[in-house]
């Protein structure tokens, strides 16, 4: 613990959160959500950077996402659901807490709607900063922010996009 994983390392997590909605780069309104999210991860190598302060492991992982949007209530069809590879970098510190940071980008399917999202497909992007706090060697008390960007890339009209600053709790398993 706290010394980098094995390269055979897997993760799964469980969080919930919630997204506070900016009417920024080009969306109109604040969309805030409550959202829940599964993953899964492996590391993908032994640990990098021997003696130095980005020692770490790359993490692969794979992210099911999903939730409601409960502000504004202009619709009743607030519905969202996602899936999204992830590439996370997680910091070797020497200690029970372990920072990473982590991009991703994949699809959504959603009944949030006008004025900023056109369609029921949507993509999503990802970047995030956060800690696990290890409780147990394989087990982790994991707390994230996260901005996230959904749009459809132009597909459907309009293409405003919908932008949250998520925070998430949850917990983490190593095996």
């Amino acid at each position: 613990m706290g010394h980098g994983f094995r390269s055979t390392t897997h993760t799964f997590n469980v969080e919930a959160g919630v997204g506070v909605g900016m009417a920024a780069f080009g969306s109109t309104q604040a969309h805030d959500l409550a959202l829940a999210s599964l993953s899964y991860g492996h590391m993908l190598g032994p640990v990098l950077g021997e003696g130095h302060w980005y020692r770490g492991n790359f993490e692969w992982r794979a992210e099911l996402f999903g939730g409601m949007q409960f502000h504004p209530d202009v619709n009743t069809d607030g519905w969202l659901i996602g899936l999204t590879p992830h590439l996370r970098y997680d910091f070797a510190t020497g200690t029970r807490w372990i920072p990473f940071v982590d991009v991703g980008a994949g699809v959504t399917a959603t009944g949030i709607a006008h004025p900023d999202l056109g369609g029921t497909f949507e993509f999503n992007l990802q970047a995030c900063i956060g800690t696990h706090w290890f409780v147990r060697d394989n087990l982790a008390l994991t707390g994230e922010v996260k901005y996230m960007h959904m749009s459809c890339a132009g597909i459907d009209k309009p293409n405003l996009g919908l932008n949250d600053v998520v925070f998430m709790i949850g917990v983490t398993r190593f095996f």
